[in-house]
């Protein structure tokens, strides 16, 4: 969500700072912000809207500062605005950078107030500022200070600061978002995501919870929660700075969209089919999968979805007991124990709070072990789960997840397969799910190649601001992806529902107004569907029917059907889910939205 890049050096540190906010901008953000110490005074500079407002700004004011902290701002607290952008600074002595929600800052607010503090935001963050200012009045070592005001904050925070009076120095801490260290050659950085100090190291520590560090120029220092100096390892990333640009592609979601052949590839190949390798999960996946008797997935958003799905693959074709549910619910209600139920969380980032919290919160003994399937390692999920599935789509820019989510179908698949070895799946069932890996990545091009079509069907939707999406078994959670995705990027309102539901309200809803999008494969309830859709066409609506031409659906005036490639019946939910993305993508090209960095959301949901 809010994205932190902080950096003490030898050398003018703006540029840094500015580039590193550039790099998150695709976490979604309303304003942005700079604080810099140079020569003894504090420099200030924040503006609503673009990091591009914020870096005109310094370019017309350029310091020679070397130490900093920037900020981009995902609203929780107060209005988008300049005055309650960050960073926040108090007595123009300190100025600090907060990631989370401060849950006792209305009880603080008071407190300081009662001590004659004046706020100037309407921000939970701004009494992080005036603390810290209180403990280095006093004279406090800012580390110290720093210490002694995260004991009194409750929530989820990742806060860096400066004081005039350590003119090289950036305190930070961490506990509940994430941040990590970078580390330089004469200069240390911090940042909430690495992706902002790629430019400038490939050398990182990642903060563990409840962490302290103090950076100057010359060394870095980590304490644990209990107080005690710590070393934490240092990991070297490898992965390609080109995969974060868009290249030849308007949009990165396009982009992303277009690479799933390649990752979908790379994600079958790094299982090591056809036997599943199962040291990929951890040295124990073995001898915990021997003992795992039924799954628990929790996820939110899009990998909700995903999880969906894997609960009718594991119980269609291994009779194995899955239940899925939202990660933010999943936390707060009192849960009846499974014996030997394996604890699966689903994330893109590794990092989603209500899925971090649900991991964290799960009773002693309450699970056998944790798995998480994620596309970012090192992050906090993969770093405190039993088990690992890393998916291989790169890094993922654009909001709107794409080829994370149908990689962590393949994930699924993967361990579904590593199970069956022991739930007796149909020897011809994992003869054909192998084969179907294999044929994925071309299965999801031929889909790839009905661009033109489904972009000139996107031209219908200019004028429309609802759309219904149709599934049966298996695609309705593909139709709730379909619909997540239209309303994340074009602003239409969409819901989807099992086609079976139509007559118990959703019908009401139908007019020649409402497009009725329709996700048809040939498969067992293909016939139950065509009589759902044919109580769309009676009333009027106007269906887009997504189906291969064995289905037999023709196209007529309110009928527009989009011939599907023929693929296997067990990875098609995937392909299908390719088709809608495309939809969706042009549908916003139509609505002239910003695709990928639509109004109001977030690429990494870090505070719950």
């Amino acid at each position: 969500m809010c994205g932190i890049v902080g950096a003490t050096a030898q050398r003018p540190v703006s540029e840094i700072l500015l580039s590193g906010l550039h790099s998150l901008e695709y976490r979604g953000y309303d304003s942005a912000g700079i604080a810099l110490l140079d020569d003894g005074q504090l420099y200030l500079s924040k503006h609503q809207g673009k990091v591009a407002n914020l870096e005109d700004a310094i370019n017309a004011n350029p310091s020679n500062s070397h130490v900093g902290i920037a900020h981009t701002r995902w609203a929780t607290h107060g209005v988008p605005s300049s005055g309650n952008a960050h960073p926040h600074v108090s007595h123009n002595r300190v100025a600090i950078v907060h990631n989370g929600i401060i849950e006792n800052h209305d009880a603080l607010r008071k407190e300081l107030q009662a001590q004659g503090i004046e706020f100037s935001s309407q921000t939970d963050s701004e009494v992080i500022a005036h603390l810290l200012y209180l403990e280095v009045h006093k004279g406090e070592d800012l580390d110290q200070a720093l210490e002694h005001v995260v004991e009194r904050l409750e929530g989820a925070y990742a806060i860096a600061a400066i004081d005039i009076a350590h003119p090289e120095r950036i305190a930070a801490a961490r506990h509940g978002s994430p941040l990590v260290l970078g580390i330089g050659f004469g200069e240390y950085f911090v940042a909430s995501d690495p992706l902002a100090l790629r430019q400038v190291t490939n050398r990182f520590i990642y903060l563990e919870e409840g962490d302290r560090v103090s950076l100057t120029p010359k060394h870095y220092h980590v304490w644990a929660r209990d107080g005690h100096t710590v070393e934490r390892p240092i990991v070297e990333l490898k992965d390609k700075l080109d995969q974060a640009s868009k290249g030849d592609f308007d949009h990165f979601m396009l982009k992303e969209i277009y690479e799933q052949p390649r990752v979908l590839a790379e994600t079958v190949s790094y299982a090591g089919l056809p036997t599943v390798d199962e040291t990929i999960f951890g040295d124990n996946a073995s001898a915990v999968f021997d003992q795992v008797e039924a799954i628990q997935i929790v996820a939110c958003g899009t990998s909700y979805h995903a999880g969906m799905v894997a609960k009718y693959w594991f119980e269609q074709h291994l009779g194995m007991p899955c239940y899925v549910e939202v990660a933010s619910e999943f936390r707060y209600r009192a849960r009846a124990k499974r014996p030997n139920t394996l604890l699966l969380t689903i994330s893109q980032s590794g990092e989603t709070a209500d899925s971090l919290a649900a991991l964290r919160d799960a009773a002693p003994g309450e699970f056998l072990a944790s798995l998480v399937i994620a596309n970012v390692d090192n992050s906090a999920l993969v770093r405190e789960s039993d088990l690992v599935f890393l998916t291989q789509a790169g890094p993922e820019i654009g909001v709107a997840s794409t080829k994370a989510f149908t990689t962590q179908l393949v994930g699924v698949l993967v361990l579904l397969l590593a199970f069956g070895r022991r739930k007796g799946l149909d020897a011809d069932v994992q003869k054909q799910l192998l084969q179907a890996l294999r044929s994925l990545p071309d299965d999801v091009a031929a889909v790839l190649a009905q661009r033109a079509r489904i972009e000139a069907v996107s031209e219908r939707y200019i004028q429309k601001h609802h759309a219904l999406f149709l599934g049966r078994g298996v695609y309705y959670p593909i139709a709730l992806e379909g619909s997540l995705k239209l309303k994340e990027i074009s602003y239409i309102h969409a819901e989807a529902y099992p086609a079976g539901e139509l007559k118990h309200g959703p019908l009401a809803l139908v007019d020649e107004d409402m497009p009725v999008i329709a996700v048809a494969p040939n498969d067992e309830l293909l016939e139950k569907l065509r009589s759902n859709l044919e109580e769309v066409r009676s009333r009027g609506g106007e269906l887009y029917v997504f189906a291969p031409e064995e289905a037999g659906f023709e196209s007529s005036d309110r009928v527009h059907v989009i011939n599907m490639p023929h693929c296997d019946a067990i990875t098609s939910p995937i392909t299908y889910t390719v088709a809608l993305q495309l939809l969706s993508y042009y549908v916003a090209i139509q609505k002239g939205t910003d695709v990928d960095k639509p109004r109001n959301l977030a690429k990494s949901v870090t505070v719950e």
